[in-house]
């Protein structure tokens, strides 16, 4: 077994020892350190869970760990216009916001303060996201419309997915939907989801090295259906895997690694604009 420097190794020790203390941690919070790969889930519109997991965060960066951040609220196209925006204002987040995801219909004022956090303390925000526009394109004309060859190969996407994991996928597109959509649609949507995850995946695979983490909703971050199925066996036993759910949820077995819980967010029923 490899030793641990002692660096890291003092790290770990003030984050146990805080954990102890402190009720408001979770024990789990030693493994975000060193070079991990963490998944930390959500659900999009709950104020409660950004602020736990920024608190966590910020904890874990106040500790020594310098990870990089990626997040499913930047697209992977626009990482050099979040570069220049970096280089231009280093410090000013909602000038990175503009320039790496106008328009894009997140709520930044969740999504605005893991931005600052990283450039606070001068980590990579990495855009992790398959576009929406990419994800017509697929849904209209397959992998190929979006991926190259050679691409498909490199995320993996050349494989045929197994059927379990196929169809375990098309249950959530079903799910996720009310129950609207026709059955007919759900292979496509099915494939956006694996192109979703499968780049995701490559962002953290390219930020290994030195740690990373990765924001996204929940189903992105399910150690059976999302981004870490699409790792490789090493990266996989290095990834952990946190969803945020709502009070009443229930996880798939193996589907996180650690589960936080949180009162549901007032909200609309979202099934009505699919009953309409």
């Amino acid at each position: 077994m490899t030793a641990l420097a002692p660096g890291l190794l003092l790290a770990l020790a003030a984050l146990l020892a805080a954990c102890a203390s402190d009720p408001g941690r979770e024990p789990w919070e030693p493994r975000l350190s060193g070079d991990s790969i963490v998944l930390l889930g959500e659900v999009h519109d709950n104020a409660e869970q950004h602020r736990l997991r920024l608190a966590l965060l910020r904890r874990a960066f106040a500790a020594g760990w310098r990870p990089a951040l990626a997040m499913e609220q930047l697209d992977r196209e626009r990482q050099p216009e979040l570069e220049r925006a970096r280089r231009e204002r280093p410090g000013d987040a909602q000038h990175v916001i503009d320039a790496a995801a106008p328009a894009s219909g997140w709520s930044w004022d969740f999504y605005r303060p893991y931005v600052a956090l990283a450039l606070e303390y001068d980590v990579p925000l990495v855009a992790a996201n398959l576009s929406s526009a990419d994800a017509k394109k697929i849904v209209r004309g397959g992998l190929a419309s979006v991926f190259e060859a050679a691409g498909l190969t490199r995320l993996g996407l050349d494989r045929k997915v197994p059927s379990d994991w196929q169809a375990a996928q098309e249950r959530e597109i079903d799910a996720g939907h009310c129950h609207a959509l026709p059955r007919s649609s759900w292979p496509a949507m099915a494939q956006v989801q694996f192109a979703r995850d499968a780049v995701m995946a490559a962002a953290l695979r390219e930020h290994a090295p030195r740690g990373v983490v990765l924001l996204a909703g929940n189903g992105h971050v399910r150690r059976d259906l999302g981004a870490p199925r699409w790792l490789p066996p090493e990266e996989q036993a290095r990834a952990f895997a946190v969803g945020f759910l709502e009070e009443g949820d229930e996880p798939a077995a193996g589907a996180f690694d650690a589960v936080v819980y949180t009162a549901r967010a007032e909200r609309p029923d979202p099934c009505a604009a699919f009953q309409r």
